[in-house]
């Protein structure tokens, strides 16, 4: 194993290896053989449409590079750290997209990001010179970390009307992380993109370029806070219309991909959403205060009037009382022909209603299209309300979940913001009795000293998501204990991973000179870092091996172990040798320390390829 990330190159040739075996010559690409194969027609003319910017062919070639970067657990940001199949990966998210091509390729059902709009006033990363090393950068800038690793926070810069490569910018930054993206995506899978109108051509441009025209699907319009637009519109002193949309993108992998009915539900069948919801509403009528199941409020108000609410109450009880050993409510609900509507009291009694809900079973609904107005696209949250001024809308990713997703998929956000995504997961998870998972990645932006999360003591936008979710995890468990049961079989819990540099020595392959190479040679007699810890060595391995996170292993007998994957740190013996050809698993890793004697090396490598197991080595 070297170590690095998937190899992009490798992988497109080796996919025209299996489509055009005739066109390879000596192991290189004949391009007049390949215009035999499909037909010189097909071919690019010297003038053709296409999207075109400013740095296109540096932004390509950042698409080809690897990384021997890894991700590092922290058991103290997670909660059931082991049983956990939620990611969340603080780091900068093209790293880590790369750091995620061997484990995840074609793993991801669906995509949601929630990219910079490229207003002027969004921050974003993007190199000044895509040609230029990561050891001249360093030089000429001295922008490096306390180890003296590439500090990709002084990256994150803000791309200001000013620059004279404005849009160019932002096109380079997206062009590599969706092509990345698009690796990921499982074949029939869907990539669903937010953008205000300042990009929204570009990156239609750019996505048909990415992922084919005759992949795109649909693009969604979902409505803006008029109130605070407003207000912007006059301070500003605008002389263009108000904006009063944002839009959300969504192209599939291939023809493999359909959407699921979206029912869109009128104002008052989303009151109830067919769930048991509390009678009450913070308002404060008098005249909506009156007594239901014993109880009177002193303050606020209930939410219906008093004659439908006592009707509701009947109604209830009979059910109750002649049909409830027979049906569900929602089943005695469609035989009264969907007219009725229940009050019941709550078994827990809790909340100033003292327990008393209603209930009024979804209808049937209409099917959702393109418009979406009736959402907006952001949306406040009391768990984050005093952090984020317009957090995304969680309703609308979870009818994208709904829509593109069945009962146990993967979910990736790679720009996690605030933690929309991982809210809707859960959420919808917990509503429906549904396993999707999640990985949301975040670079750690500092936040602003005088805003209230700084002054709350998160410095970066990354703390503030991982508090997020954390708080909606507890906020279900305690949920569930209040109720006492829960027909939910979601795990709650969430393993968090920091992007860091790797736990081996990395072989520098630009060095040169006997002294340099023998240098190398003697640091490399060991190739792990002696401070480093074993479980961030057999993650990385797991990770690099395309295995993956959180998957559960075991160890046991010198080896940690995975079906029919063998992990070993330690000192080669016998023993050891034993224990592989007793048990023959498929594969074998070894770091290059376990061995002391070369004839060890040899005679293990010579053994295990007789008995088909394969070895590799680090």
């Amino acid at each position: 194993m070297d170590g690095n990330s998937l190899n992009i190159n490798e992988l497109k040739i080796s996919q025209l290896r299996e489509i055009f075996p005739e066109i390879f010559s000596e192991g290189s690409i004949d391009l007049q053989r390949l215009k035999q194969s499909i037909g010189e027609d097909l071919f690019v003319k010297d003038e053709h449409y296409e999207l075109s910017w400013a740095g296109k062919s540096d932004a390509r070639k950042e698409v080809q590079k690897q990384t021997t970067a890894t991700l590092v657990p922290e058991r103290d940001k997670s909660i059931e750290f082991d049983k956990a199949q939620n990611i969340f990966i603080e780091g900068e998210n093209l790293e880590v997209l790369r750091v995620l091509q061997k484990s995840y390729f074609g793993k991801v059902k669906m995509i949601y990001i929630d990219p910079p709009y490229n207003t002027g006033n969004d921050s974003f990363i993007y190199p000044d010179d895509y040609s230029e090393r990561q050891e001249e950068y360093k030089k000429r800038t001295g922008i490096t970390d306390i180890e003296g690793f590439l500090n990709k926070q002084d990256l994150w810069k803000k791309n200001t009307t000013e620059n004279g490569q404005f849009h160019s910018a932002w096109l380079s930054m997206m062009y590599p992380r969706l092509y990345l993206a698009r690796n990921l995506m499982r074949e029939d899978g869907a990539i669903f993109i937010s953008i205000g109108e300042e990009e929204f051509s570009n990156l239609k441009n750019l996505c048909d370029e990415i992922f084919g025209s005759e992949n795109f699907r649909n693009t969604f319009v979902v409505r803006r806070y008029d109130k605070n637009l407003n207000r912007q519109f006059i301070e500003k002193g605008l002389k263009t219309f108000n904006v009063g949309y944002e839009y959300i993108l969504c192209y599939a992998k291939s023809d493999n991909f359909s959407f699921n009915p979206i029912l869109k539900e009128s104002s008052e069948e989303r009151m109830s959403n067919g769930y048991w919801k509390g009678f009450w509403n913070d308002a404060n009528r008098p005249t909506m205060r009156y007594e239901v199941l014993g109880y009177t409020p002193e303050e606020g108000q209930w939410k219906w009037g008093k004659d439908k609410a006592i009707e509701g109450v009947k109604n209830y009880i009979e059910y109750s009382e002649k049909y409830s050993q027979d049906m569900t409510l929602e089943e005695y609900w469609e035989k009264t022909d969907k007219k009725l509507f229940f009050i019941r009291r709550n078994p827990s009694g809790q909340g100033k209603n003292k327990g008393v809900e209603h209930w009024i079973a979804p209808a049937n609904g209409a099917l959702r299209n393109t418009n979406w107005s009736d959402l907006f696209a952001s949306k406040s949250d009391k768990i984050i309300d005093s952090y984020f001024d317009f957090p995304k809308n969680v309703d609308i990713i979870k009818n994208l979940i709904i829509g593109s997703c069945d009962e146990e998929d993967l979910i990736l956000d790679f720009f996690a913001g605030s933690g929309t995504t991982a809210q809707a997961v859960l959420e919808l998870n917990e509503e429906n009795n549904l396993k999707h998972r999640f990985i949301c990645v975040q670079i750690p932006e500092l936040l602003e000293e005088n805003s209230k999360a700084f002054i709350a003591g998160y410095k970066t936008i990354a703390d503030i998501t991982k508090l997020r979710i954390l708080r909606v995890i507890k906020k279900m468990a305690k949920a569930r204990t209040e109720k006492m049961f829960s027909s939910s079989e979601q795990i709650l819990s969430i393993s968090s991973f920091r992007l860091s540099k790797s736990n081996f020595k990395i072989w520098l392959p630009l060095i040169s000179g006997k002294d340099e190479i023998l240098s190398q040679l003697s640091v490399f007699k060991n190739s792990e870092i002696e401070t480093n810890k074993d479980e961030r060595m057999v993650i990385e391995l797991l990770l690099k091996a395309g295995v993956g996170l959180n998957v559960p292993f075991k160890y046991e007998n010198n080896f940690y172990k995975i079906p029919h994957l063998w992990i070993c740190i330690e000192r080669f013996s016998k023993q050891i040798f034993l224990e592989i050809l007793t048990f023959q698993p498929k594969k074998v890793i070894f770091l290059n320390s376990c061995f002391t004697e070369d004839d060890e090396l040899t005679n293990c490598q010579l053994e295990l390829k007789e008995n088909n197991i394969k070895l590799e080595l680090i």
